[in-house]
Parts: C-alpha cells; sequence; structure tokens
C-alpha cells in the first residue's frame, strides 16, 4: 500500500495539527482578500481544551475551503496542509484501492455520489465535443434500468439523451443481447458517441454489471465510448469482497470512478469521491475562474476541507487490513440473512460480493416494511422488492427478530 496505513489517534490528531497550522490563521494574520474564515464565535464553540482532542471538530471551526482539485498542482495557498491531506485521502482510493498508477489519475472529495457521476459525464461530453467535433444530440448515455437516478439528471443537467440497458429480472444481469438492443436503438435515434455508467453495486440489489458485456458490443458496434463507474456504494466494499479487477484502473477501459464515503464508510454526508485518469478533468477546466488559484475543474466549486479530513480520517484508522476484515464480517452477516431466507422459502436476490439483499415484496406484509424500515424500489408503484443493508450496526442479533416474524408468516 502506497498511502494506506492504520495510524494510532495520536498519530492522526498530530498529522491534523500539523496540516491545520500550515493553513491560514485568521488570528495571526489579516486577511483581507478571500470570503472565508473560520465558523462564527459567538455560535461554534472555539475552546483548545475542546478542539484539540477531536480533529474533525477543530477542522471544522477552522473550515478549510477546498476549492479546486488538488492533484493537479497549483491550488488555493491558504488552505494547503489540508489540502495535501485530501490529496493524500485520493491517493488511498487511486492507487491503493482502484490500483491506478503512481499519479497516473486527478480526483476530488464532492458533496456525493450525484456530483461525482455528473462531474464524469461533463467530462466524456466535452470531450467527444473536443476530440470528435461531437454535437450533443450525437451522445448518448448508456447505463442499465438499475443505475441510480443521478444518470437521468445528468442527461436532464447536460442536455444528453440516455439508453437504457434491460436487466434480467432474477439476476439483474445486463446481457449481450440487451446491451446490443440499447445501443442499435441509439444509434437509430442518430447517436455516434456513448457514455456508458457501469455499476459497481447498485442502490437497490447491489447488483454488478459486467465491464466486458459493454466493452464487446461497443466495439463490435463501431463507435466511440468513454466507460464511469458508479461504486457510489460498492466502490469501499466490492474491491475487498472480490478478487475481480474489472472495475479497477487495471481495466484500460474504465475512464473514472465514483464513490460514496459517506455509506459504507460512515462519514459525514457530503463525501462523495470523483476519480479520473490523469489529464480528463482538463476538459472541464473553467477557465473563467481567473482569481481561483489553480483554477477549478470541478462542478461543485467550494468545498469543506472538514469533510475530506473525515474519510482520511476513518481509512487510517482502519487500515487496509482492519478494512477487510470489517467488510468480510459485513458479508458473514449477508450470508447468515440468506442461509435464512433460503430455508424459508423466500425468494431474493444477492450478488454474491455485496451486503444487500432485495427480496421479492410478496413475501413481506407491510407491517414489517414499516416496522424494520426495509426499502422499496419504488414507493410510487406497488414495489416488487425490499432491500435490506447489512452496515456496521446491522448485527445478526437485529436480523433474528425479523426472520422470525417471517417465519410465522411464511
Amino acid at each position: 500500500m502506497q498511502y494506506w496505513k492504520k495510524l494510532t489517534n495520536s498519530e492522526i490528531k498530530e498529522k491534523v495539527n500539523k496540516a491545520l497550522a500550515q493553513n491560514v490563521d485568521y488570528h495571526e494574520r489579516s486577511i483581507l482578500g478571500i470570503p472565508a474564515s473560520h465558523l462564527d464565535e459567538n455560535v461554534f464553540n472555539m475552546d483548545p481544551a475542546y478542539l484539540n482532542n477531536a480533529p474533525f471538530l477543530k477542522t471544522m471551526v477552522d473550515n478549510p475551503n477546498h476549492i479546486g482539485c488538488h492533484t493537479m498542482g497549483e491550488s488555493e495557498p491558504f488552505f494547503a496542509g489540508t489540502q495535501k491531506l485530501e490529496k493524500e485521502l485520493i491517493g488511498i482510493v487511486a492507487e491503493d484501492i482502484l490500483l491506478c498508477g503512481p499519479e497516473q489519475y486527478d480526483g476530488y472529495v464532492a458533496s456525493g455520489g450525484t456530483e461525482a457521476n455528473i462531474q464524469a459525464i461533463w467530462i466524456y461530453r466535452n470531450l467527444f465535443k473536443k476530440e470528435f467535433n461531437a454535437r450533443y444530440d450525437e451522445i448518448c448515455l448508456l447505463c442499465s434500468e438499475d443505475s441510480h437516478y443521478s444518470m437521468p439528471k445528468a442527461g436532464n443537467i447536460l442536455n444528453l439523451d440516455l439508453e437504457y440497458v434491460t436487466v434480467t429480472d432474477d439476476s439483474r444481469e445486463i446481457t449481450p443481447d440487451s446491451v446490443l438492443e440499447a445501443i442499435n436503438s441509439a444509434k437509430a435515434k442518430g447517436k455516434k458517441y456513448f457514455i456508458v455508467v457501469a455499476n459497481m453495486m447498485t442502490t437497490m440489489f447491489g447488483s454488478v454489471d459486467c465491464v466486458e458485456t459493454y466493452t464487446h458490443a461497443l466495439s463490435d458496434a463501431g463507435v466511440e465510448f468513454r466507460i464511469h463507474v458508479d461504486g457510489a456504494y460498492g466502490g469501499f466494499v466490492y474491491p475487498f469482497s472480490t478478487d475481480n479487477e474489472e472495475m479497477t484502473f487495471r481495466n484500460p477501459h474504465i475512464s473514472s470512478v465514483t464513490l460514496d464515503a459517506h455509506k459504507m464508510v460512515q462519514a459525514p454526508f457530503g463525501t462523495g469521491i470523483f476519480i479520473a485518469r490523469k489529464g480528463l478533468i482538463d476538459n472541464v477546466f473553467t477557465n473563467e475562474a481567473q482569481y481561483v488559484s489553480g483554477l477549478d475543474a470541478t462542478l461543485i466549486g467550494s468545498r469543506s476541507g472538514a469533510n475530506a479530513i473525515a474519510v482520511w480520517m476513518i481509512l487510517q484508522t482502519y487500515g487496509p487490513h482492519d478494512w477487510f476484515e470489517k467488510i468480510h464480517i459485513l458479508n458473514y452477516r449477508t450470508n447468515w440473512l440468506c442461509n435464512q431466507l433460503k430455508e424459508l422459502k423466500v425468494d431474493f436476490y444477492r450478488h454474491p460480493s455485496s451486503n444487500i439483499v432485495a427480496i421479492r415484496a410478496r413475501h413481506i406484509p407491510k407491517e414489517l416494511v414499516h416496522k424494520y424500515g426495509l426499502v422499496p424500489d419504488s414507493h410510487n408503484h406497488n414495489p416488487q422488492w425490499y432491500k435490506i443493508v447489512l452496515m456496521e450496526h446491522v448485527h445478526v442479533d437485529h436480523l433474528m427478530p425479523f426472520v422470525e416474524e417471517l417465519k410465522l408468516i411464511v
């Protein structure tokens, strides 16, 4: 591991304090030119005795702005210390988890998976326009029907048409025939360039798309394409529960990946992560941002440095081996639940490397749905599935009452 090490609490605190010491100090310097400051002292506790043992809270109070993409060189100098820790975090994700080559990537901590997905699609839309003189109506956004709703949102914002690939009902898989059908449908509408979003564990089912199914069909169709992986849910699960490297940067077809730290990593909300191969993010430089040092190539602009520090702290607290162990404990609990459902002859779907179990809705009465907070695949129509997510707080002891009540009903 290049960046990912297990650190003690004191080591984490020391590194964060050192980083904050390299940031601007509004008490020590008269900073006149930037519209930023630490949090309001009349509202937020500034007591050093309170904050010195709480590095995340201390970073929140200091309020660093991480505008820009710090893997690209020059950034705002006022917050250089904590920006270095964000860059280290991006290194952990890109090199140690997603197996990218050293310094062969750019990335930043976004507001969430939705922003990170839109960032990727924005990049490839501009790339096709720049390199192939493509019109927007010649570019197609291609993804499975189980993909996150950020895809149609991206299409709407970026003025791109979307083509869905159907999935099998039981296995939630894209197939060569369904991908080919979607490509041919798009080509019949004049589409020549394809932005593909492959799922590394979908939000509802935890299902995983076969990237090779996409690449074979698109190559045979003779069209230009780029592939983005939506690992908003699975990015911190799937690489640890499988040896399959198809969705990492070892696969030359993968250009970018989204992860969400505020899901499995249990970081504060607003901690999506976007990673792309080096040079791709150049396609979305905002040249008009002349007052920003290093310019800006992110969708969000100003962002919370504290959120980046929170994710860095969590991953460094675990280290790679403890994180691997955590994911496998969750998969053990998921296996236990699946075995119980099999014994009850309850129909469900679960990807072998996932900690999400989707149960056919016909088996689950409404009272159990409400009692245990199960999530449907649709709130607007008759749901076909309800899902259970095996998170850190969901122990077998929490699952047993649900299984016992289900036994009585079945």
